[in-house]
């Protein structure tokens, strides 16, 4: 089963990661692509890249054509796309190339939660009360959890308070599991509210050896998506990381598993019971905590197992070292339920002082748009400690400079640093309680600052674009002329600024002075109000990123005379994102409660139902079911009674 060439089906920040380990083994990377991945640094890093018509990552015929063309010997799905697709495994391995990844029974036993669920208890593993039976849902109690059958990820989750609620969820999560896996089936099990979610690294090669790495906990999520996780978990002491690593190796043995895999545990934070949830016949988005503290390349260990080797180690060779944190950076918008933003990045830049580590998949000038999974990067953070991991975690965020696009940045930082996260209290309901900021908050003192940095950069921009007396020194007049200004929008309010130059100073109308130490093409070192330090500064059309000491501020410059545009009228629902609209729940003339869903768009195979703000009347809708509509864009308008 040796192979020297190895095609990655996938693409993104994964896809840079298997390239990596698989480089470092001496292997030839064959890379696929859409169009809308012909500039993405996966296509760059690796030997060869072959394009693949749009939506081809999922077409299993177009990737092992792609492998036949290139003469790749074996094929490494990463995660999502094809990665637990059985009958693709199957594909692979008959058309005489290797599968990197479990054998094909596996992913399909382990795919299907229902018959993993029954697997778990003949195995004598505890798992919770669940069925599929809409009618016997009550004898298991209020609040019930809604799964996919075929898949995760979050599609087709649906939590349910109560009873009167069951029947519309139950819908939602199946048309939401159709979409995703093309397998509408769910089931119901108890819902714990304070609870963790604990998943334990396995390793399995064919010769039977099994081994656990530890565990991982990634309690804090945002729409059932993890978004923080870390290894070792605070509330796992050494007996019970025995006990769960024992008994997912027992289940993983009974399953004759191969390769990388994450037997997934549900632990309540009040009982210190656990339950079995699932199977990951992959490998996982948050490896990497898991290789810091273990010094493992779980990547290069499949690669091993693939080509037949033994894992060469037992249990007892496996330690576990200091403390990581990862962090997943994603194109969303916090303070909008953490919906999927798109634009174009105008800056991405690592911390500048930080040795974190960063798997990525973006670089300045990406696109983001609604095709893939909006994650930008995983951050990573080790250290000897879980404090001091935390604080490194969260200076790396703060000094990378990124922009053109909003993201969940300020969101992490804010959870990293708030207490209850440094206490170690990442129970799965952590953002609910906690509710940790969804951006930075600046004070007024703040905003004067960074707005007259702004100021400043766009005057010498111009300065040096000037095509005519560009000798002349900078606020040089022999007259009296009205001070420079510009308007900037900041947090949807506007800063009018107002300036002149004088002996290598600029004045402010608010009496504040700026000195500009140094200059490059990047940025300023500025002293403002005695305060010192080097902004980086990126700039796109009326866009204009400031790095300041606590982060990235985004400014739009305002044009001096506005054009009078459309309003949107009063009572007006505009969609939150860009999306399909897949259901509407009203008609013109409807009646509408506060709260009332009115419509639900599809977007990266996800639902998000848009509910009335206030009781009224609906008096013009304006889309249809099917219709694709853009971020801001007027759905219908509700007039109040």
């Amino acid at each position: 089963m040796s192979f020297n060439k190895l095609l990655v089906a996938n693409r993104g920040e994964i896809a840079c990661r298997i390239i990596r380990s698989a480089h470092e083994m001496g292997l030839t990377c064959i890379a696929i692509y859409v169009d809308a991945d012909k500039d993405a640094p996966h296509v760059k890093e690796a030997d060869q890249a072959i394009h693949l018509p749009n939506g081809g990552y999922l077409d299993s015929s177009l990737v092992l054509e792609a492998a036949k063309k290139s003469g790749a010997e074996a094929i490494h799905p990463g995660y999502g796309f094809l990665s637990e697709n059985a009958s693709f495994a199957r594909k692979v391995i008959k058309n005489g190339l290797v599968w990197v990844g479990p054998s094909p029974h596996v992913i399909s036993v382990m795919g299907d939660k229902l018959k993993a669920k029954e697997l778990a208890i003949k195995a004598n593993v505890p798992t919770l009360p669940m069925t599929t039976s809409i009618k016997e849902a009550k004898n298991i109690g209020y609040p019930l959890l809604i799964k996919a059958a075929a898949g995760g990820g979050g599609k087709g989750m649906r939590i349910v308070e109560k009873e009167k609620d069951l029947k519309e969820s139950i819908i939602g999560a199946q048309r939401e599991a159709k979409s995703g896996f093309n397998d509408e089936r769910i089931f119901i099990e108890r819902y714990v509210k304070k609870s963790r979610h604990i998943e334990i690294q396995i390793l399995g090669d064919e010769h039977g050896n099994v081994v656990h790495l530890g565990e991982r906990e990634c309690s804090i999520q945002r729409r059932h998506q993890k978004i923080i996780e870390e290894s070792p978990s605070t509330r796992i002491s050494d007996e019970l990381r025995k006990e769960i690593g024992k008994t997912a190796v027992e289940l993983a043995k009974q399953i004759k598993y191969k390769s990388a895999g994450t037997v997934e545990f549900l632990f309540d934070d009040k009982t210190d019971e656990f339950w079995f949830l699932e199977v990951n016949t992959r490998l996982q988005v948050e490896h990497p905590v898991t290789e810091e503290v273990t010094g493992i390349d779980i990547v290069h260990e499949q690669l091993r197992i693939a080509k037949g080797e033994e894992l060469g180690y037992v249990q007892d060779d496996i330690s576990f070292t200091g403390h990581s944190i990862e962090a997943r950076l994603y194109a969303e918008d916090p303070n909008n339920n953490f919906l999927p933003e798109i634009g174009t990045l105008i800056a991405f830049e690592d911390g500048w002082d930080s040795d974190a580590r960063w798997d990525s998949g973006v670089h300045e000038g990406s696109i983001i748009g609604t095709d893939f999974d909006p994650m930008l990067a995983k951050v990573i953070s080790y250290a000897s400690n879980r404090t001091d991991a935390a604080a490194k975690l969260a200076r790396t965020l703060e000094s990378a400079h990124i922009g053109g696009v909003k993201t969940n940045r300020d969101f992490l930082v804010s959870c990293l640093r708030s207490s209850e996260f440094i206490d170690g209290n990442t129970t799965t309901d952590f953002i609910e309680t906690v509710n940790p900021s969804r951006f930075i908050e600046l004070s007024s003192d703040q905003i004067e600052h960074v707005v007259s940095i702004a100021a400043i950069w766009i005057q010498k921009n111009n300065r040096s674009n000037a095509n005519i007396l560009k000798f002349m020194p900078t606020g040089w007049t022999n007259g009296r002329l009205p001070k420079q200004s510009v308007t900037f929008l900041l947090n949807n309010e506007e800063y009018l600024v107002r300036y002149f130059f004088k002996d290598g100073i600029f004045k402010f109308d608010s009496g504040k002075h700026v000195r500009i130490h140094e200059e490059d093409a990047f940025g300023l070192d500025v002293e403002f109000d005695n305060l010192r330090h080097y902004a980086r500064i990126s700039m796109s059309e009326s866009e204009l990123l400031v790095h300041m000491p606590y982060g990235d501020i985004s400014l739009k410059i305002q044009p001096r005379f506005t054009i009078p545009g459309l309003e949107i009228q009063p009572g007006g629902l505009v969609a939150p994102m860009p999306g399909k609209v897949i259901d509407l729940k009203v008609k013109k003339g409807s009646k509408v409660k506060a709260g009332d869903t009115l419509v639900i768009l599809e977007a990266m195979k996800m639902e998000h139902s848009i509910k009335a703000s206030n009781s009224g009347v609906v008096k013009s809708l304006m889309v249809s079911k099917n219709d694709q509509v853009d971020n801001g864009a007027l759905l219908m308008v509700v007039s109040k009674k």
